[in-house]
């Protein structure tokens, strides 16, 4: 029979591409990860992963059970935590996903008071892209993310506005935009930009922006960044699309003639799993800081 600590060294092999990474992820040995990894091939009768060199990648079999093994286990978590939460206590681990800067710039309040309120809660928190932290939520790897929501519904995941987060157009108080007074679209494609990478939700709204215009974006950079992105803008390297609360002393915001669509910051859960004590009380904390 198949058991969970043979599924979860399955699990961490598959995303970290690694038997060493997954035994330190699992704080168990290599030889033992070997060892689940040969089990789990013997009972299925199926190689589950290919090993050319240092490369582990999965095999049609392999990438076949991934979701299945992923949906067992947060099955598993999922009635652990069920009858672990009848105690009504506020405890264990939580797992939530966020982006760097939603980490910087809305997070820290909540964090700190949720921490004060709730001692016994672990916080296991990733920093890592919205789009990232949304894909860990709907396969199971987060319990909670915290991110930029996309701009186009997507039901596989339930999500709930807690920030608007207006975005505006900036350039340095020296870039020769900066001296422009009527500023259109047309304008801004004759200078370079720097934006978010194309797989942001972010970026998404500025392009369907210019897309809508029949306008072609002069992309000079691209990062994930918002901070590096705000620092290169304050530099006189280009123009760029960030949130009003960046701007400072070392950006200027550009008045454009089309207006720019708010961002919507929040909470994402996965519908199918359980709601632990702990997310049920971080929410709380999260829609108290919000609207």
């Amino acid at each position: 029979m198949i058991d969970t600590p043979t599924l979860s060294a399955f699990m961490a092999v598959a995303e970290t591409g690694s038997f060493s990474a997954a035994a330190e992820r699992l704080y168990i040995t290599q030889p033992a990860i070997s060892k689940r990894i040969a089990l789990l091939e013997q009972q299925l009768g199926a190689r589950l992963f290919d090993r050319v060199g240092r490369q582990i990648q999965l095999t049609e079999a392999g990438r076949s059970l991934l979701p299945r093994a992923r949906q067992v286990l947060m099955d598993v978590e999922d009635m652990a935590r069920a009858i672990h939460d009848l105690s009504g206590s506020v405890t264990g681990k939580l797992r939530i996903g966020t982006s760097h800067h939603i980490g910087l710039h809305r997070l820290p309040p909540v964090l700190r008071q949720f921490s004060r309120d709730y001692p016994k809660v672990e916080l296991d928190i990733h920093f890592i892209d919205s789009e990232e932290a949304w894909e860990g939520v709907l396969h199971g790897e987060l319990e909670m993310g915290v991110v930029t929501l996309p701009p186009q519904p997507d039901d596989r995941l339930q999500s709930d506005v807690i920030w608007r987060d207006p975005l505006v157009f900036m350039c340095a108080p020296e870039h020769p935009l900066a001296k422009v007074d009527n500023i259109t679209l047309e304008t801004l494609t004759g200078y370079s930009a720097i934006l978010p990478s194309p797989v942001t939700f972010t970026r998404g709204i500025v392009e369907r922006l210019f897309d809508e215009h029949n306008l072609k974006l002069n992309i000079a950079m691209s990062t994930n960044y918002l901070e590096t992105i705000h620092m290169m803008v304050s530099i006189g390297l280009g123009w760029s699309v960030l949130p009003a609360t960046m701007v400072d002393g070392s950006v200027v915001e550009l008045a454009v003639d089309v207006p720019l669509p708010e961002r919507e910051l929040g909470v994402v859960i996965h519908p199918a799993r359980t709601r632990s004590n702990a997310a049920k009380a971080f929410l709380q904390a999260l829609e108290a800081s919000g609207l």
